[in-house]
């Protein structure tokens, strides 16, 4: 996977009433590190720029509708939100599963060495410095 797929660039479409809403959710969001946000050609639109392990698009969806912001719920426009949710998650964990998992490595270490598979010295501890 290339680093720039894990930006992403995104429309956050809103209903048409309240009027106004994208320039607000714009003030809003635009204090976040992180996330490039602008109004669309559209008054309805929001472009949001960022990158899927700070941000996701449902997650930023969530907070502006919990903040009294009304989606645009069209069908389509469900469809594709739909569609970029499962995809960010999908993607948020493959990336979380290629990062190394230490503690499990350390687990499977400690299991080996305890395992016997003839590669211990039987050696005594006081035997193994003389010389």
């Amino acid at each position: 996977m290339r680093p720039c797929d894990l930006e992403k660039k995104r429309e956050i479409i809103f209903h048409a009433l309240p009027a106004g809403q994208a320039e607000r959710a714009r003030i809003l969001l635009v204090g976040l590190e992180g996330l490039d946000v602008m109004v669309g050609a559209d008054v309805c639109r929001l472009h949001v720029r960022y990158h899927i392990c700070e941000y996701t698009l449902e997650g930023l969806e969530t907070a502006l509708s919990s903040q009294g912001f009304h989606l645009d719920n069209s069908l389509l426009n469900k469809l594709r939100r739909a569609l970029a949710y499962y995809c960010e998650s999908v993607q948020r964990r493959n990336v979380a599963a290629n990062e190394p998992d230490i503690k499990s490595q350390q687990a499977f270490m400690r299991a080996y060495e305890r395992h016997l598979h003839g590669d211990r010295d039987e050696t005594p501890e006081e035997w193994r410095g003389y010389k």
